[in-house]
């Protein structure tokens, strides 16, 4: 079956950095795009960035110049570099699978049809 596993989520000061795993099985991983998404308390879920199966990076405004994503294929595990982090980006971090790997809506939950269960991300001094 399809696993999500996120990892590395922690308590940051501001201005640190983070990096974020998901670790997947369950699924071709080559082909499929794979998708990071955050929701802070009281708020919707965020689209933050996605990687498609040819590696095109997308990202919100909110994070472009500060989040790296990137995937290791042959680990089946995407990658989400933090820096420069904010109190803003305080939130769970969730990552999830797009098996048909259509990214021109990368940013809609509902184009992805599988989802870890989250790593926390606080950002705090």
């Amino acid at each position: 079956q399809v696993q999500l596993v996120e990892s590395g989520g922690d308590l940051v000061q501001p201005g640190g950095s983070l990096r974020l795993s998901c670790a997947a099985s369950g699924f071709t991983f080559n082909d499929a795009s794979i998708g990071w998404f955050r929701q802070a308390p009281g708020k919707g879920r965020e689209g933050v960035s996605c990687i498609s199966r040819g590696s095109t990076t997308y990202y919100a405004d909110s994070v472009k110049r500060r989040f790296t994503i990137s995937r290791d294929n042959a680990k089946k595990t995407v990658f989400l570099q933090m820096n420069s982090l904010k109190p803003e980006d305080t939130a769970v971090y969730y990552c999830a699978v797009d098996l048909q790997s259509s990214t021109w809506r990368w940013s809609h939950a509902s184009e992805y049809d599988y989802w870890g269960q989250g790593t926390q991300v606080t950002v705090s001094s």
